[in-house]
């Protein structure tokens, strides 16, 4: 039995994330939730606690992607952080980046392998 690609019981899944020539990661989906997560409560003990990691893991990250982008991420005050011009578009630019690939996979999944990993209707029934 032949079943229709848009009814196959798998999907394709991927991760993506940037990174220097040594293969150091430089933004990824944990550094971009930890931006949108300052950009939203203005802080960065407050993207911490909601993210459940320490503010120093969550300082290192971000400090070590502006040292490997050689751009500042955020301005700092003594009432809280908001984001860079440069953090805000990085931002806008990784969600496109991520929504784009995701379609592409999915596109590229259904028209490669779709077809090839649905059970037979006889072996779906045993």
């Amino acid at each position: 039995m032949s079943t229709s690609k848009d009814n196959v019981p798998f999907v394709v899944r991927s991760k993506i994330w940037i990174a220097d020539h040594d293969e150091q990661i430089v933004f990824g989906l944990g550094r971009y939730r930890i931006l949108e997560a300052v950009h939203r409560l203005g802080s960065l003990q407050a993207a911490a606690q909601e993210l459940k990691m320490s503010y120093r893991a969550v300082w290192c990250r971000l400090k070590t992607t502006e040292e490997r982008l050689h751009r500042d991420l955020l301005v700092r005050s003594n009432t809280g952080s908001t984001l860079t011009p440069f953090a805000l578009q990085l931002l806008k630019q990784f969600r496109r980046l991520q929504a784009v690939i995701e379609a592409e996979s999915d596109a590229m999944f259904k028209e490669l392998m779709a077809d090839s990993i649905v059970p037979d209707q006889e072996d779906a029934d045993r």
